[in-house]
């Protein structure tokens, strides 16, 4: 089938739909994050893993606060009055967001304490200072005068020192002082340097958080002052910055700058502990400029997202019951011939095409296919696109190996990863210092497809193998969310990227044969196969779409699959995380049910599958890839669809699908009236995957 170009939102127009077939997209994420939560307070999870949970949630709030959050004050400050599809005004979306975040919070924090209540039961001695015994004390005086004080900048405000600047998730303590009987108090800012130290202090046995230990100590810090109190303060920052491409002569100097002034975004949010002074509240909301609706009152700890820092390795080791069950994962038999003169990747490759599940296969399949290309004399070069790369040095050590060797290396790095600027910035200086050729992204686009070229010379002719995947090239990640990857030798499949890179690197126009390629074809391509298994069931065919992404919000895609259910189309979604289609409404969506699962690992991987005739005929087309349905990535990212040929891994994608839907331990359904409910039972589909694939410690 060839597809036409893609028209963003060319169907099914939000304005064709009445408001209330829309869910909101910022309450649909905090329902997720309520899904997160519920991990958290589940007692069937060991406790360091649920303690990982309630630090996921903070972290996970933190983002929306600084992201989505922050989009809606700007919208509210410009004077927007256009409803979203759901059919709310910002000021409307930003009143709900408020009342569920206070309540969240404050069960995010609850849920990070009962974890360390149990694990205090446990025999984990996470204690207060006035615990400790006079020993211990002592040790604990002299770790802090060695080796946290220096580090600590007190910061006073008086009418030479103004109010200090405020760091973007920064912890604080709000310090009262004296300086004599008579004197009024002081204020003082110390920032806890959380990142720099870790959260959490060890003294013997004992666990201590960092604040309270630099709490206890503050005599010490202004000495020849009475300090009279000290109370945690955070608060999270607008980090929504645009990159202003059009007048950029110079892209990677245009992030550097972005980065600089991220970090003065406007406070979005101040979390404080709850028996902090009106006045003293009242004092920091002023400074940054807060109304009320926007400070959080809790009992803490503050900065539950810092409490993945917790030494959980360290305590596991002594007590695994403590955690999950550690899992090996099962590794390619190519990988271990890498090295060989006969076998090794490119020949299992010449063989058939590779399909991996991670983490259950593990990721050394990828790196050894690129390390692989590397080292392979009769490779000629390596063409990879990065976004998310993380810190790992053999990936980086792979592509400056190659480069080193004369191979042609293209690295097509996107600086505009949010979050992760810095590091792909440092990534491609790196790699040309090595001699790689780097592009820095697209103009106007995210280059968030995840596409490895390699070019091979075999006897006297040159034949291309590719890799294609959901995740990011990251080994780190790779350990902890679901992914697909994709290696074939396949000709069409190797001269659709090759033409991909060339329009990536130099604009040449691009006709694929396989791919589905965003901004182009894939949205078209995807609206196309929804019309195909429509028309199917129109015909009296049983006729059915198989969805797994991360998010649903663009209203075109939501149209077609609205359309498709009143065809008569069997729909499952299997959707993460946000969802904004509405499903089970007679008329409209009755033919579609919605899924989310959650569980050990993040369900990360895309998969697109359409089918019709008769029961048990084999589906008509899998795809994977790297596109949630959202207008961002269809419309203004680079987005790469593969699609799966062999049969056997046809259906090994449709079983693993199958397996989720069957999951009832970490699944919830999503009802017409927008709420999500947890099934109940213990069957666990990425439980299923571990024992199939690789071994569980004590199985």
């Amino acid at each position: 089938m060839k597809h036409k170009k893609s028209v963003p939102g060319e169907t099914f127009p939000a304005s064709a739909l009445s408001d209330s077939t829309f869910l909101n997209r910022e309450l649909s994420w905090l329902a997720f994050n309520e899904r997160v939560l519920a991990e958290a307070q589940d007692e069937r999870n060991p406790v360091l893993e649920r303690l990982k949970y309630a630090a996921i949630c903070g972290s996970n709030l933190d983002e929306f606060f600084m992201v989505r959050v922050a989009g809606v004050h700007r919208q509210i400050a410009a004077g927007v009055l256009v409803k979203s599809p759901d059919g709310l005004l910002p000021r409307e979306t930003l009143a709900l967001v408020r009342e569920r975040t206070h309540v969240m919070l404050r069960d995010i924090e609850k849920a990070a304490r009962r974890s360390l209540a149990d694990l205090y039961a446990a025999g984990v001695k996470i204690s207060r200072v006035a615990d400790l015994g006079k020993k211990a004390r002592a040790a604990l005086q002299s770790h802090y005068l060695s080796q946290i004080q220096p580090v600590l900048t007190p910061l006073i405000v008086d009418p030479s020192h103004p109010f200090p600047y405020i760091s973007n998730l920064s912890l604080n303590l709000a310090v009262l002082l004296r300086d004599g009987q008579e004197s009024e108090p002081e204020f003082a800012r110390v920032k806890i340097p959380v990142g720099v130290l870790p959260r959490f202090v060890v003294i013997g046995e004992a666990y201590l958080l960092l604040e309270d230990v630099i709490a206890e100590h503050l005599n010490e810090l202004f000495r020849g002052r009475e300090v009279l109190a000290a109370y945690g303060f955070r608060v999270t920052r607008n980090t929504d910055y645009e990159f202003d491409e059009d007048e950029a002569e110079d892209l990677l100097a245009t992030i550097e700058d972005g980065l600089r002034r991220r970090r003065f975004g406007a406070v979005v949010r101040l979390e404080v502990t709850r028996e902090m002074p009106g006045p003293l509240l009242a004092f920091l909301a002023g400074n940054l400029k807060l109304d009320d609706h926007d400070v959080f009152l809790l009992e803490g700890p503050l900065g539950t997202a810092d409490l993945m820092g917790f030494p959980a390795q360290d305590v596991s080791r002594q007590r695994p019951e403590l955690s999950f069950p550690l899992f090996t994962p099962h590794v390619p038999g190519y990988v271990a011939e890498a090295d060989e003169d006969e076998g090794g990747v490119f020949a299992e490759l010449q063989r058939g095409d590779q399909l991996l599940h991670h983490p259950y296969d593990s990721f050394a399949g990828v790196l050894a296919f690129l390390e692989a290309a590397a080292a392979d004399p009769d490779v000629l070069a390596i063409k990879q696109t990065l976004y998310r790369t993380g810190d790992d040095r053999r990936l980086l050590g792979a592509l400056r190996t190659a480069a080193e060797n004369g191979k042609q290396v293209v690295a097509l790095i996107e600086l505009k990863a949010r979050f992760d600027e810095q590091r792909n910035i440092s990534w491609a200086r790196q790699l040309e210092r090595a001699g790689a050729h780097v592009v820095y992204g697209v103009l106007g686009l995210k280059v968030h497809g995840k596409v490895t070229l390699v070019i091979r010379r075999e006897q006297g002719r040159l034949r291309s193998y590719v890799h294609v995947g959901t995740g990011n090239y990251n080994a780190k990640t790779a350990r902890l969310y679901t992914d697909l990857s994709l290696l074939s030798a396949g000709e069409e499949l190797g001269a659709d990227v090759a033409q991909l890179f060339n329009h990536l690197t130099g604009y040449a126009e691009a006709e694929y044969v396989r791919l589905l390629v965003a901004p182009d074809t894939a949205r078209s391509g995807l609206l196309d196969w929804l019309q195909v298994v429509s028309e199917q069931a129109q015909a009296g065919q049983r006729a059915w779409a198989s969805i797994k992404i991360n998010q649903l919000t663009d209203p075109a895609m939501i149209g077609g699959i609205y359309k498709a259910s009143q065809a008569g189309v069997k729909i499952d979604l299997m959707i993460r995380g946000v969802c904004c289609l509405r499903p089970g409404v007679p008329g409209l969506s009755e033919n579609v049910r919605v899924h989310s699962l959650l569980g050990r690992y993040l369900e990360h991987a895309r998969v697109y599958a359409f089918g019709y005739g008769a029961e048990g005929e084999k589906t008509s087309q899998v795809y994977i890839g790297s596109a949630d349905w959202m207008s961002r990535n269809l419309d203004r990212r680079v987005e790469v669809l593969a699609p799966v040929d062999d049969p056997l891994h046809k259906q090994g994608v449709l079983d693993l699908v199958a397996a989720e839907w069957a999951d009832t331990r970490g699944s919830w359904a999503l009802g017409q009236d927008g709420v999500y409910r947890k099934l109940s039972g213990d069957l666990s589909a990425q439980e299923t995957f571990m024992q199939a694939r690789g071994s569980v410690e004590g199985v």
